[in-house]
């Protein structure tokens, strides 16, 4: 497992996609926590909700980081190092 995440470079300035779970709120269902991707701006729910809609985007997408999108968080993580970013 990493220590650093090798992936920084691909953060980009990003608008989110939607203010809750895109695909939740497509379908009608709820959520635990948000997170958004740092590489295109999809907000998707954590891997605590039912339908882990962030991780499936990181599956689909290879897009690695993901941040918080919970008020007052600012933590990120990559999928692919394993590895939480301060």
């Amino acid at each position: 497992m990493a220590t650093t995440c090798t992936h920084l470079g691909m953060i980009r300035d990003v608008t989110p996609s939607a203010q809750g779970c895109e695909e939740c709120l497509k379908i009608g269902s709820g959520w635990v926590h948000l997170r958004e991707c740092l590489i295109c701006g999809h907000v998707g729910c954590c891997d605590s909700s039912p339908n882990k809609h962030a991780t499936k985007h990181f599956q689909a997408t290879g897009h690695p980081i993901i941040q918080s999108f919970e008020p007052g968080e600012d933590w990120k993580w990559c999928y692919v190092d394993q590895v939480f970013i301060e």
